[in-house]
């Protein structure tokens, strides 16, 4: 054949092309393959969060029903009754007395920041700098700057109204989560409040995070100097049950060891003092969580905020009438114990009559206790319902937990306070969803979902045009929804791992129309291209997802071996994944995820005994407690540190032997199954190392971590190459 120069520019050129659509081919499949890893990366942290949220709420309830049925003198409501206390003292004056801090010295030696009162911008920005340098401040300047915006925070209303017309525009912050280097990049980015510049922080302030306290202390003392130009709405994190498990009651507590207690106490008051709804111009609504299909502002500005010192209580009202809060509802063990992450507002069965409690201990409780789930067809069924009235009756859940202040069969809620507090708890808990209509939030275990017709009908009704809300962590730092109506703003970043999100604030001038700004604090991530990054938090994920299959082996055998009738060791992977959600509820893609957590299979079938020897886990430290104890311990961690937070009245981080024992009652009551007192007994004795008759909370937690063994082997092996080393070089 003959190639003429024309013949040849016309090959060449289709060559070109042909390579190019190739390329382009590849290139989609590759994008697409990273974007399939990054959701299921999403997905798993998104589900473990949302389950573990559901446990915390589970157990709060779980706890308030004991107080509802337990009698005064009982050693675990003693042990758990000052969780539910809310105003011990209610006189201001002697609030202020009581958290008094003059008789506080600072000695010579420290070398932190200074306060005097009223604050100026430069003892402000001193305070900034001095976090920034990770000095503390000290603990009487700590309670002075509390008790000073406590004093300011009683005199604003629940809903505070800010206008544009001040100044060009107001800078809007979602969650910051204790992550003190998203605060100062954002002032570092865009400048730090003032006259000039105004901020609207939208909750969740506190928790996860390592400098929640600092975070604090630098908004209010902010709010202080400008306290018409730095606005603050409180968050579902605003709540001193949610901080029990989350974080900052240790981080407190480890900061200010003398008068961390005092300074818990001031901040449970001032979190019922935020207010809850932020305006901008009459037409955008600034709020944590969302909103519901009841949600009224009018009545929203009316409300008592203080009252609710936990939005997850509603208050109470004394009257002779009420004998069973439970009497139409189903088993209320399916609430407490139901493992669906869709299930935690499920609807209780009666125990029976209040006067069979009356007497009753965690000693003759737990018979009833372990009684097994019955009814999860029927739990599953109304799960997919998703009906107004299940709506309505799921607010009533969180209602049934009574305050120690009243006799179990004296207390009832009049119709006014729970319209508030249920509007309250919206506020705070609620995500949107794509459909129509308001249904339980299930997946959090408080709260609501409601979806665009909702949205609609709230802004027509209240004038406004855009709800701007937090609450839940978006890959961008945002994202719109419900017709660009709502928008979500998550200023935390690199929330589940470093790379996982960005985070954002945005800027709102007299246009309304948000202007974004995003970023990643750390600079671990500047350097890293996308797939560095997706590759790096998937990495965590599924190590998480590993931990999580390994200390529910014992329930994942038992799956497995259901299906696994002839007892070959061997499954297909499609009841693989079938049995790993029944067990786990996390709804994710198993199919797709096998490849990630499934070394090897043989003719498509999976060794599970081999299996899970692959999932490379070291076993908790202790030799001598049963395996499956040893399990459930591991597993339910949170909710057992949580426990012993709360029976540590002092918040010293030592129980002592009987308080441990009980702590361990209540969760077995909890979990619906026996702890006997010779595996107690065996805890006490491998804990107690130093023989002081008291059990040190962290150390405890500490000796039932699981540690990742291909990591160990590997630092094994590169100490012993050292060792040999230093041998030879000796």
């Amino acid at each position: 054949v003959k190639f003429t120069s024309k013949n040849l520019h016309h090959f060449f050129f289709f060559v070109s092309i042909k390579a190019a659509v190739l390329i382009q081919r590849w290139y989609r499949q590759y994008a697409a393959r990273m974007e399939v890893r990054r959701r299921y990366t999403w997905n798993i942290f998104q589900s473990m969060e949302y389950a573990d949220l559901q446990d915390q709420i589970k157990l709060y309830n779980f706890l308030g029903y004991l107080m509802d049925n337990f009698t005064r003198s009982s050693s675990e409501r003693k042990l758990i009754s000052h969780i539910f206390r809310e105003n011990e003292v209610c006189r201001d004056a002697e609030w202020e007395r009581y958290f008094s801090y003059t008789n506080i010295d600072v000695p010579d030696i420290y070398c932190g920041p200074r306060l005097t009162f009223p604050l100026d911008m430069d003892q402000v920005a001193d305070l900034v700098e001095a976090f920034k340098n990770k000095q503390q401040l000290h603990s009487r300047y700590v309670l002075q700057l509390l008790l000073e915006t406590w004093k300011l925070l009683r005199v604003l209303p629940n809903i505070n109204r800010v206008s544009t017309c001040h100044s060009k525009e107001i800078t809007i912050c979602g969650d910051l989560h204790g992550q003190l280097e998203d605060l100062l990049l954002i002032f570092y980015k865009n400048g730090m409040p003032s006259l000039e510049k105004p901020y609207v922080f939208n909750g969740d302030f506190v928790d996860r995070g390592k400098d929640s306290m600092e975070i604090l202390l630098i908004l209010f003392a902010f709010l202080l100097v400008y306290p018409g130009n730095v606005y603050l709405n409180r968050g579902n994190h605003e709540d001193h049950i949610i901080n029990l498990r989350y974080g900052f009651t240790k981080e407190v507590l480890s900061k200010y060891k003398l008068h961390g207690k005092r300074i818990l106490k001031l901040l449970q008051k001032i979190f019922s003092w935020l207010p809850l709804v932020t305006v901008i111009d009459q037409r955008v609504l600034i709020v944590h969580g969302g909103v519901s299909d009841t949600t009224d502002l009018a009545l929203i500005a009316r409300v008592d905020r203080h009252k609710y010192v936990s939005a997850l209580r509603p208050p109470k009202k004394k009257t002779p009438s009420r004998i069973n809060v439970y009497a139409n509802s189903e088993h209320f063990h399916e609430m407490i114990n139901c493992k669906n992450t869709t299930g935690s507002l499920t609807f209780p069965k009666p125990f029976g009559a209040r006067e069979s409690f009356q007497r009753r201990s965690l000693q003759d409780f737990s018979s009833t206790m372990a009684r097994a789930l019955e009814g999860e067809f029927e739990v599953r069924r109304r799960q997919a319902e998703f009906s107004l009235s299940s709506f309505s009756k799921s607010h009533n859940i969180l209602s049934t937990t009574l305050s120690p202040d009243s006799e179990p069969d004296s207390s009832q809620f009049t119709d006014t306070s729970n319209d508030e507090w249920k509007q309250i708890l919206d506020l705070l808990w609620s995500d949107p969803m794509s459909q129509d209509g308001c249904i339980p939030n299930e997946v959090r275990g408080g709260g609501c979902y409601w979806g665009p017709d909702v949205t609609e009908d709230f802004l027509n009704r209240h004038n406004l045009q855009l709800i701007i809300r937090s609450h839940e962590c978006k890959q961008d730092g945002y994202e719109f929804c419900h017709n660009r109506k709502v928008l979500t703003l998550f200023s935390a970043s690199n929330y589940y791992e470093v790379g996982s999100n960005r985070g954002a604030f945005i800027r709102l001038g007299p246009d309304l129309v948000p202007y974004f700004v995003q970023y990643r604090a750390t600079s671990m991530t500047r350097g890293l291209s996308f797939p560095q990054n997706v590759k790096r938090t998937e990495h965590t994920a599924l190590k998480a997802l590993r931990e999580l299959l390994f200390v529910h082996k014992s329930d994942l055998l038992s799956a497995f071996q259901e299906i696994d009738k002839e007892n070959t060791g061997l499954i297909c992977l499609n009841d693989w994944g079938s049995a790993i959600e029944r067990v786990l509820h996390l709804d994710l893609p198993w199919q797709v995820l096998h490849p990630q957590i499934v070394s090897s299979t043989k003719d498509g079938k999976l060794n599970y005994q081999g299996w899970f020897h692959d999932l490379a886990l070291k076993k908790p430290r202790s030799e001598h407690i049963e395996q499956t104890m040893l399990e459930t311990l591991y597993r339910h961690r949170s909710t057992l540190e949580t426990i012993f937070r709360i029976v540590d009245t002092d918040n010293s981080g030592f129980i002592t032997f009987e308080d441990f024992r009980q702590t361990l009652k209540l969760l077995s009551a909890y979990l619906k199954m026996e702890i006997s007192d010779e595996v107690i007994n065996e805890l006490v004795i491998s804990t107690d190392t130093n023989n002081d008759g008291s059990i040190d909370i962290d150390e405890f937690m500490e000796a039932f971590r699981l540690v990742d063994k291909s990591r160990l082997e590997r630092g094994k092996s590169l100490l012993k190459l050292k060792q040999d080393f230093l041998e030879i070089y000796w």
